[in-house]
């Protein structure tokens, strides 16, 4: 009944079962019972142990019982940067460039550490209250043991994952951040993705060509710093002592200091346990709609074909949608969304849309397209006397919490 493989105290390890935001979970089997079990094994503890930066989220404790281990991080109040680039598009030069100077910062302590994060995206960058990053989510990093090595397992959310890794070879893991950086600068230039594509080969073949185009608004400077960020070729990257001489990158330039002094977490009598932590990551977006709840659903999948997601009904009320592409072992993408409809009243319904797992950009072309539908009339507005309609106008576009 066992796997004689790795022992993990009086536990058997297996294989690989599943790979969430802080661990990957392995199945494994008590060596004493023979009752199967499912391991976490904690990466991003033991990473973010090493690691005092005053731009990294900070762990404060771990606490393990015999059936969960609770991770006590420090709160960021000011929630994901997809968040604000959400509602606020493009930022400002300056602020982009603060945001850039400090997430170089960041990246240049852990490479120095021997830490490179291989997942770095909006979505895992976090503001405080005064609007500075905390990078968060080491679940994917690597911990290098020896100076120049190279990684071979492929990382990474698509958009921002660097052409080598899709090459499927052994890589620089901090050239591959360094790319990931050049995305992120790009998109807070931008207020888009350099390579975007909701086919995951044309995407892949933008990404390893560097096909993009800088908008119009791009200065000079920023543009040769961009290019040199999005260098297909690993070995004639720009590297980060290079990037911090950068002259657009020099502006107003205040390095940050780690923080050394923090105590190490002590970690010892956590080892293996099993594990309810949630996704931070999850998102969920409510809307309003004046429409019947059935015609809600209809509209609901109307929005789900737009962004080519399959669709299965829960109940009446509730639905998944999800989209699966696998093109090599290393690039594979996929999206889970989740939606419920509750009638207020019967012309007035209110939608949860959550996502559990996948690309946050497809999370936001279904809420587009759906915020579109939903501010379709329904078919008894359409008769309303003109005046009635345009002072009812507000009312009838869908509210957004």
């Amino acid at each position: 009944m066992g796997f004689g493989k790795k022992m993990i105290g009086k536990y058997e390890i297996g294989r690989t079962i599943g790979e969430g935001t802080f661990a990957k979970v392995k199945l494994g089997v008590d060596s004493t019972t023979g009752e199967y079990v499912a391991l976490k094994v904690q990466r991003e503890i033991r990473t973010m142990k090493i690691l005092h930066h005053p731009n990294i989220v900070r762990i404060h404790e771990v606490i393990g019982t015999k059936t969960k281990i609770y991770i006590v991080m420090e709160y960021v109040p000011g929630g994901q940067l997809s968040d604000k680039m959400l509602y606020s598009k493009r930022l400002n030069e300056s602020e982009a460039r603060k945001l850039f100077q400090q997430l170089i910062d960041v990246v240049d302590y852990c490479h120095n550490k021997g830490v490179y994060h291989r997942d770095l995206k909006p979505e895992n960058l976090l503001l405080d209250s005064k609007g500075n990053i905390k990078v968060s989510d080491f679940g994917l990093s690597a911990l290098m043991h020896k100076p120049g090595g190279l990684l071979s397992t492929a990382c990474g959310s698509p958009s921002y994952v660097a052409p080598e890794l899709i090459a499927n070879k052994s890589y620089d893991g901090a050239a591959a951040d360094i790319w990931s950086c050049g995305v992120i600068l790009f998109e807070l230039l931008a207020g888009c993705l350099p390579f975007d594509d909701r086919n995951l080969l044309y995407l892949y073949k933008k990404i390893t060509r560097a096909q993009y185009e800088c908008p119009q608004w791009f200065t000079e400077r920023q543009k040769k710093l961009i290019s040199r960020l999005l260098e297909p070729n690993s070995i004639k990257r720009i590297t980060i002592p290079k990037i911090i001489e950068d002259e657009w990158f020099q502006k107003d330039y205040v390095p940050s200091c780690s923080n050394e002094h923090y105590e190490d977490i002590d970690l010892d009598d956590v080892k293996t346990a099993f594990d309810s932590i949630e996704d931070d990551n999850n998102k969920k977006t409510k809307f309003g709609s004046e429409h019947a709840i059935h015609e809600t659903i209809k509209k609901i999948e109307a929005a789900a074909t737009d962004v080519s997601l399959s669709v299965e009904r829960m109940n009446n009320f509730k639905m998944k949608m999800h989209r699966k592409t696998k093109m090599t072992r290393c690039c594979r993408s996929y999206i889970e969304l989740s939606a419920e409809v509750i009638a207020v009243t019967p012309n007035n319904c209110v939608i949860e849309i959550s996502k559990s797992t996948g690309e946050i950009g497809v999370y936001r072309e279904f809420c587009k397209s759906l915020s579109s539908l939903l501010t379709d009339k329904p078919e008894s507005s359409q008769k309303q006397e003109p005046d009635k309609v345009n002072s009812n106008s507000k009312s009838t576009q869908e509210k957004e919490w």
